[in-house]
């Protein structure tokens, strides 16, 4: 599931289904990574996001599968593990978040990560704050939830082209204090974050697509890309598209227009096809306001040039030859590292590609790093 590059280590996630929890691969010859340590997932858990930054590594748990009832058997939460040793972490805290558990974590370093979680009396995700000053003792900032989440809330009803229309945030990046949080159904609910700890709506946007996943700002543009997360097996299934927004304005978002999807031809094939996750631009690995990188399930890697907002154009892609039982390959997160190697997840059986940019992308990749 999730991967991110750290030095010469390679951190993934896996989902519930693989038993496996977390992976920690040595990738000091890219083209040869080599697995030093792995641990399972808790029983009735899986751990399939990683975050690593300030020498800690941060995993989630959280109930699987997703609509399992839980029985108090799962682990629920955020665990932090201090990087000593890169390739061996050594687990150091643990915060309890009850419910559910824990679905996404973002951390950059700092004394806050913030996640997306279902505890104790929510019917679905909504937003925490973890306060890791004190990284063996983490402890809950502040949450924010749209009202009507919580069970003693009347259900909250919102814009929704959807018969049934879910309202969970998925996760949220920080530009200029400000926070891009998709909300599924509900699209995106902008945050003034100033105070981390004291977060206020301060705008919204729906467009209509559901299961918004990744909202990844470009400041220097005005532009946000955000990807709403193909969730449903083809063929045939419900379009899912990655969208411009303008930002000029935080608290007045403006849809502009998606971008180009790939061939239609994937839209006949088994499982899914559609966005799922971008590069999110992160600190220490390659960053661009022109470059997008997203992995696109079926279709593989796609990578979009922003040079003209209002000619947005598709440069690159790569998908790997089908592997698994139906031929159909699920690319389902990537990661562009400072050396500007492609890191990419295939959520079935076929495991972890790094690519290596070549011709007119390698080009444009170099002229944006230096």
């Amino acid at each position: 599931m999730q991967v991110v590059r750290n030095g010469d280590v390679l951190y993934v996630g896996h989902t519930g289904t693989s038993g496996a929890g977390t992976s920690i691969l040595d990738v000091a010859d890219p083209a040869n990574p080599k697995l030093v340590t792995q641990w399972d997932a808790p029983a009735k858990t899986h751990t399939h996001k990683v975050q690593v930054a300030d020498g800690l590594l941060l995993v989630n748990h959280e109930l699987f599968p997703y609509k399992s009832t839980p029985t108090g058997e799962h682990s629920a939460g955020l665990a932090v593990y201090e990087l000593s040793d890169p390739l061996r972490p050594r687990q150091i805290g643990f915060w309890s978040s009850g419910g559910r558990g824990v679905h996404r974590i973002v951390y950059t370093g700092g004394r806050y990560a913030h996640v997306s979680a279902i505890p104790e009396g929510f019917r679905d995700r909504i937003w925490v704050v973890i306060d890791l000053s004190d990284p063996t003792n983490p402890v809950e900032a502040t949450r924010w939830w749209v009202p009507g989440q919580h069970v003693d809330e009347e259900p909250v009803v919102m814009q929704s082209d959807h018969a049934h229309h879910r309202v969970a945030a998925h996760h949220a990046l920080v530009a200029d204090n400000v926070a891009y949080l998709g909300y599924d159904d509900s699209n995106l609910i902008v945050l003034d974050v100033s105070d981390i700890t004291k977060p206020r709506k301060i705008g919204e946007c729906v467009w209509g697509g559901g299961a918004t996943h990744t909202c990844l700002p470009l400041p220097g543009k005005n532009l946000l890309v955000v990807t709403d997360e193909q969730q449903t097996d083809g063929p045939g299934a419900p379009e899912r598209l990655i969208h411009l927004v303008d930002i000029e304005n935080p608290a007045e978002p403006r849809y502009l227009r998606p971008l180009p999807a790939p061939d239609a031809a994937y839209d006949t094939l088994p499982r899914r096809f559609g966005p799922h996750n971008l590069h999110e631009n992160q600190a220490g690995a390659f960053s661009s306001e022109r470059l997008v990188f997203a992995s696109y399930f079926s279709a593989g890697v796609r990578v979009y040039d922003l040079a003209d907002r209002d000619d947005p154009r598709e440069i690159a892609h790569w998908v790997p030859e089908g592997t698994v039982p139906d031929q159909t390959i699920q690319i389902n997160d990537l990661f562009v590292d400072s050396d500007k190697l492609i890191w990419a997840t295939e959520r079935h059986e076929s495991g972890v590609y790094v690519l290596e940019a070549e011709g007119n992308l390698a080009q444009l990749m170099n002229e944006e790093s230096s």
